[in-house]
């Protein structure tokens, strides 16, 4: 590791320690690793469950230019992407399972088809349509700085600067495009050279904003407010998830309802950096014991709907690696696993979907894939 970005780390466990004393939960925070090292999916002997999903992913939910957004095409021109259209998000986390897992010679491949594919002058373009050979002049903020973190990620477990200088440069773009005035912004569109207006909460990787290679008291600033924007969105202590999106100009957050994916995945980054809610964990820890973990809530804590979905075990099990808690990692493991579509003789035998329609999502599973490294 650099001597620079151990200086990078640094600045964020610094920022940590004058922040801790605001929040209620807050005792000293940990040190901060690069990579995860928990690897409680060995210790359950996930090997088996996690090869099968590899293979069906490889072999079946990849195409030239990626992964496919989902195993059942589309003529790719509905306003969100769907069919065999590809995504960063899907590349960055594939490529962190590779640095997790130690597969150097995966990463390399699936890290050289992401940069044809994706790479932008000013980020990753977050979608690319192969029947409209199209690829959108917009990022999306979460995906860059995931595909950011497998760079540092994979110099770290490769012992390779190449990877590091790599992650520089495109975290410093990053930065460049996607944060002004000391806040992140969803995306940057190139043809506009605008971003938007709001920041998702779930779009605010709090660690990989820490190793980002920029002047500190840029990076101070940075933390400082999207800490504070994240913190600020949480609901209550009765229903510890969070808001949506929070809008610069109103000075507002809001929410349709309360997406239990988009409140893990911010659950996960507050986690990573020791600044969670004690009560978001014991909620989540309840729920998953007891299978009535669901996609969606009202602002009241009230189930909205009965679905329960792969992508979100997967990303409990992470929280619950990241803290240490294997309880939690081995319950949410688990539901998840019972998804798992095995012996049917369908090509969608090791993977996650709906054998009647043979549609599989590449968000639910590549999250599983990533979760069983952990």
């Amino acid at each position: 590791m650099s001597k620079r970005m151990l200086l990078g780390l640094n600045s964020l466990l610094l920022f940590l320690l004058l922040t801790a004393c605001e929040t209620p939960n807050s005792s000293m925070p940990a040190p901060v690793p690069l990579a995860h090292t928990q690897s409680y999916g060995d210790s359950l002997h996930m090997t088996e469950k996690r090869d099968a999903l590899y293979k069906f992913i490889t072999e079946h939910l990849t195409g030239i230019n990626g992964i496919y957004t989902n195993l059942r095409d589309s003529a790719q021109s509905s306003e969100a992407a769907s069919g065999h259209e590809v995504l960063s998000e899907s590349a960055g986390l594939m490529l962190r399972y590779y640095a997790i897992a130690g597969q150097r010679s995966g990463f390399d491949a699936e890290w050289a088809k992401a940069k044809q594919t994706f790479d932008l002058a000013t980020g990753f373009s977050y979608r690319y349509s192969p029947v409209l050979n199209k690829r959108y002049t917009l990022n999306a903020a979460v995906d860059d700085l995931r595909i950011i973190r497998a760079l540092y990620e994979a110099g770290q477990t490769f012992k390779d600067e190449g990877y590091t200088n790599q992650a520089k440069t495109y975290g410093s773009r990053f930065y460049e495009h996607n944060v002004k005035d000391g806040y992140l912004y969803d995306f940057y569109d190139e043809t506009y050279k605008t971003t938007n207006r709001f920041i998702t909460l779930c779009y605010i990787d709090l660690k990989t904003l820490g190793m980002l290679d920029i002047e500190s008291r840029q990076k101070d600033a940075l933390l400082a407010n999207m800490l504070k924007t994240v913190k600020k969105g949480y609901i209550s202590d009765d229903f510890p998830f969070y808001e949506t999106r929070y809008d610069y100009g109103a000075q507002a957050y809001s929410s349709e309802g309360i997406n239990t994916v988009e409140s893990l995945l911010t659950i996960l980054s507050l986690a990573e950096v020791r600044q969670h809610q004690p009560e978001s964990i014991r909620f989540l820890k309840k729920q998953v014991l007891a299978g009535t973990l669901f996609g969606q809530y009202t602002r009241d804590g009230k189930p909205a709907n009965d679905i329960r979905s792969t992508a979100i075990y997967a990303i409990a099990a992470m929280i619950g690696s990241e803290l240490g808690d294997k309880e939690l990692y081995e319950a949410s493991i688990r539901r998840m696993n019972e998804f798992q579509i095995r012996n049917t003789g369908s090509v969608l035998d090791g993977g996650f979907g709906d054998t009647a329609s043979m549609q599989a999502y590449s968000f639910d599973n590549l999250n599983a894939l990533l979760a069983y490294v952990y």
